[in-house]
């Protein structure tokens, strides 16, 4: 394992510095405000790794990796997309809240309050 010499607690999760950069072109949403977001990476495990992420207010879309997630503060919603770009599903995210995402998966992030979220990646 590698990454921090010693686990984070809970708080320390939650005051880590994350560096925003704006998105992608490729993840804007026509007529949204583009988010700015960021990562830290704690730790890998084999090909795993787990880290903290972070999107400011505003918009975006994304093909996800295989992902399990747990959000410890913020708020927004998460539409996971079917063939043709329809919503099939539509997820309010707020702390508490914990998510699988597969590989592939085609999402739409909208935040409304500085989202973070613990992952970790398979």
């Amino acid at each position: 394992m590698t990454g921090l010499s010693s686990q984070p607690t809970s708080d320390e999760l939650l005051e880590i510095a994350i560096t925003h950069h704006p998105i992608d072109t490729a993840q804007r949403i026509e007529g949204q405000v583009p988010a700015t977001t960021g990562f830290q990476q704690l730790s890998t495990l084999g090909e795993a790794e787990i880290g903290v992420w972070e999107m400011s207010p505003g918009a975006m879309q994304d093909i996800e990796a295989d992902e399990y997630f747990a959000v410890p503060c913020g708020r927004g919603q998460l539409q996971i997309l079917a063939e043709g770009g329809t919503v099939a599903h539509d997820i309010t995210l707020a702390a508490g809240t914990s998510l699988r995402l597969t590989s592939g998966m085609r999402t739409r992030w909208t935040v409304s309050e500085t989202l973070r979220k613990i992952y970790f990646t398979l």
